[in-house]
């Protein structure tokens, strides 16, 4: 560290233990006071001789995630603590290995090959708006919840998935997550989670999971039929030596589509649905957008790229709450930006909540402003994350997209969507959930 290197501020190991019963609960508060205190960037130290260096500065997420990529890798997090519950697949992969597999499956999330999978996710999403009861209160990330996992069922498997399985496997996929947090939350209990056999008990349903999408993957097999969905793809993917994807990485990716595809949409979609409730003159421009493009258009494909208005308001909506608020990198060699300098084996750990609200990157930070992204997201594209950024952007983004424009067309052309509370309350967990998202549905005559 040369001496014009500036000192990252820290916040004591005392700070964070005082605060810890809060953290656990919610940690976006206690971040908050620490940026307004320290700067856009703050060392928290967590233990003794262990820290984390949490940062909003849009300018150092771009760098690590695209500029100097290279340099970077996930922490153990996502490539050890999530990956003896969903395996090694491309979310929690990395190096080599990672390149293989997202060189693999990328032609399956094209465009063109999303296209033979909207009418099942229309169908799914559609199915799964019978259960809104209209004229009194209900939680809607429970249907939410439902849709985005029947929605990723219908698109791997079309429609030979056994309903029990998949409630089960539902079930199991939610299940970890919350025994995931607990680890990551409290990492001085790890050795208690062990000793009790609480981690093995949860590694037992994940063995459980593989088991069935086993079953589910040698019943396709066995069929010989082709669907067209994305079981086929993957099935049919082939590397550059010519050789097919072992059954076993086969699994670890279909778990890594269920826990990233269901989970991060679930929570995009209420927020939407309760922002659009508080916003109602909103709802309004989406139903007259819809009238408008489906008189001019029955294809489907064509309906969601045209569909601005609506893709605007999930643009807003993912900014105030974006799903993946967090983002982590560990840096392979030393490194410095804007005069900060970060030793080799740094935890770096992007707050996105915050720059998605940084008083100095957006207007009225914290209203809802959809016009924002009339002119396209990519005017934004330093200071916008939503599905991260660089080669490792998230490679479900347009299916996410095309489904959530969906998902919201269909619920508004269908229903007026009256707020219950005035706030939004949410539950940060290993993705930014919704809590108490109560609404009022009532039909549109």
């Amino acid at each position: 560290m040369n001496k014009k290197d500036k000192k990252i501020p820290e916040v004591s190991l005392l700070k964070f233990l005082k605060h810890s019963a809060n953290i656990l609960k919610n940690p976006l508060p206690f971040h908050h006071n620490n940026f307004e205190e320290k700067g856009d960037t703050f060392r928290l130290n967590i233990g003794f001789n262990k820290s984390v260096i949490f940062s909003r500065d849009a300018g150092l997420v771009e760098y690590v995630l695209q500029k100097n990529q290279k340099n970077y890798v996930k922490s153990e997090i996502q490539t050890r603590d999530l990956v003896k519950y969903v395996g090694e697949g491309l979310l929690t992969s990395e190096g080599e290995h990672w390149k293989r597999q997202r060189k693999l499956i990328q032609p399956a999330f094209h465009k063109k090959q999303l296209a033979n999978l909207m009418d099942a996710i229309k169908q799914a999403i559609l199915q799964e708006y019978e259960k809104i009861t209209t004229e009194e209160e209900i939680d809607i990330f429970p249907i939410y919840n439902d849709l985005a996992f029947q929605t990723v069922v219908k698109s791997l498997f079309s429609s030979a998935a056994n309903q029990e399985e998949i409630n089960r496997l539902q079930y199991i996929t939610e299940e970890t997550q919350k025994m995931l947090v607990k680890e990551l939350r409290q990492p001085y209990l790890g050795w208690w989670f062990k000793a009790s056999g609480k981690i093995d008990g949860y590694l037992k349903l994940t063995a459980e999971a593989r088991n069935i999408l086993k079953k589910m993957v040698q019943e396709r097999r066995d069929s010989k039929e082709r669907c067209d969905d994305l079981l086929d793809m993957l099935l049919e993917a082939k590397y550059e030596d010519g050789n097919f994807m072992d059954e076993e990485q086969l699994i670890d990716e279909i778990l890594i589509l269920f826990t990233a595809g269901h989970e991060t949409t679930s929570n995009s979609l209420t927020f939407t649905a309760q922002l659009l409730a508080l916003n109602p003159e909103w709802q309004e421009k989406i139903y007259a957008e819809t009238l408008k493009l489906k008189k001019q258009t029955d294809d489907l494909m064509s309906f969601v790229t045209q569909a601005q208005i609506t893709q605007q308001v999930i643009e807003e909506s993912m900014r105030l709450y974006p799903p993946a608020y967090f983002i982590d990198r560990v840096n392979l060699e030393a490194d410095e930006f804007n005069g900060l300098h970060f030793e080799a084996g740094s935890n770096l750990l992007f707050s996105l909540h915050e720059v998605h609200r940084h008083p100095d990157l957006w207007d009225d930070p914290d209203d809802f402003k959809p016009q924002r992204f009339a002119e396209g997201g990519r005017k934004y594209s330093s200071q916008y994350f939503p599905f991260g950024a660089g080669p490792r952007k998230c490679i479900g983004n347009n299916f996410a997209m095309f489904e959530m424009i969906i998902a919201v067309t269909e619920l508004v052309n269908r229903y007026k969507i009256i707020a219950v509370n005035e706030e939004i309350d949410i539950k940060p967990l290993i993705t930014l959930k919704p809590k108490n998202a109560i609404l009022r549905f009532e039909k549109r005559i």
